[in-house]
């Protein structure tokens, strides 16, 4: 009997657990996209040149209202993808609270999470390349920059998310033995 009550410990934990990151994942998508405009307005372009992969001093004149905006719209489209993705995981998280850990609908949640997750990474790339001919757009002929880069926030999630999915299909996999298991009972 010793065990059982560890079992119900460790479900309550679980439940517990699943509640805070479902509010976490809420305060994310809610503080996600401010803090990302909030960047854009503020930071001295030094700093967001630097941010897409230019050289501080890439922008020879102070950058412009309509560049700011252009280029935090640009970034948070490219959050957009990790917002979606972060939905998907509180939905994750929200059964985990209600006890339903083993199911279908998490590992949807979670493979989907990875999903955007990964067209997060894949946006931010394409994102910082159209950020950096924004800062420019006002430099003389021939000192107007495209620069494409990769860095590791970007490698690490496209890993990351590559393994959540993976995590994700081997839930599905024990759900679908476990089925198979019942059905001959």
């Amino acid at each position: 009997m010793a065990g059982s009550g560890s079992k119900g410990d460790a479900a309550l934990r679980l439940r517990s657990a699943g509640r805070s990151m479902g509010v976490f994942c809420m305060l994310l998508l809610v503080a996600l996209p401010v803090a990302v405009a909030l960047y854009w307005a503020v930071s001295d372009a030094a700093a967001l040149a630097a941010r897409v992969n230019l050289h501080p001093a890439a922008s020879h004149e102070p950058l412009r209202a309509w560049q700011r905006l252009a280029a935090a719209l640009i970034a948070e489209a490219a959050l957009a993808p990790l917002l979606v993705g972060l939905w998907q995981a509180r939905a994750c998280f929200v059964l985990f609270a209600r006890g339903q850990v083993f199911t279908r609908q998490a590992v949807r949640h979670l493979k989907r999470f990875a999903g955007w997750s990964l067209a997060s990474a894949l946006a931010g790339i394409v994102a910082g390349a159209a950020v950096s001919v924004v800062i420019t757009w006002h430099n003389p002929p021939g000192m107007r920059h495209l620069a494409v880069g990769i860095d590791t926030d970007q490698v690490f999630t496209v890993f990351f998310a590559g393994m959540v999915w993976l995590m994700a299909a081997v839930i599905g996999q024990g759900q679908a033995l476990a089925d198979e298991n019942a059905s001959f009972v």
